[in-house]
């Protein structure tokens, strides 16, 4: 399993901005896709924002056009940089990383997954 640590969570207004960090142990060529997701009380984790290995990214209708995920060339650190947030953005981000023939698109195939980093936006 990769290691995954988030961090850059906080406090904002809305309408500001936050960056997210998620730091990971090298992984080679065993890790196909990393996404980020969030899941807020009383709701179902959902994916916000996931990039392939060849940079290939997706996003949630939610976040497209607010959020940018990224990942540097050494593949150790991954970002989520989140712009013009909104009160429902409130939630717990989390890192994942799914397996080099996972289909990124499949919850379940993110077997690895950081402990989360929390988001609150006030309005």
């Amino acid at each position: 399993h990769v290691q995954l640590v988030e961090s850059g969570g906080g406090s904002v207004q809305a309408g500001g901005s936050l960056t997210l960090s998620c730091a990971h142990s090298p992984y080679g060529g065993s890790v196909g896709c990393l996404g980020w997701f969030r899941q807020s009380p009383g709701k179902q984790r959902e994916a916000v924002a996931v990039i392939e290995t060849d940079g290939t990214t997706y996003y949630s209708v939610s976040v497209k056009g607010r959020f940018t995920i990224s990942q540097d060339d050494d593949k150790t650190t991954a970002w989520l940089q989140m712009n013009s947030l909104k009160s429902e953005d409130t939630a717990m981000y989390y890192c994942a990383a799914a397996g080099f023939r996972a289909d990124c698109g499949r919850e379940d195939e993110y077997r690895s997954w950081g402990q989360g980093t929390q988001v609150t936006v006030s309005s």
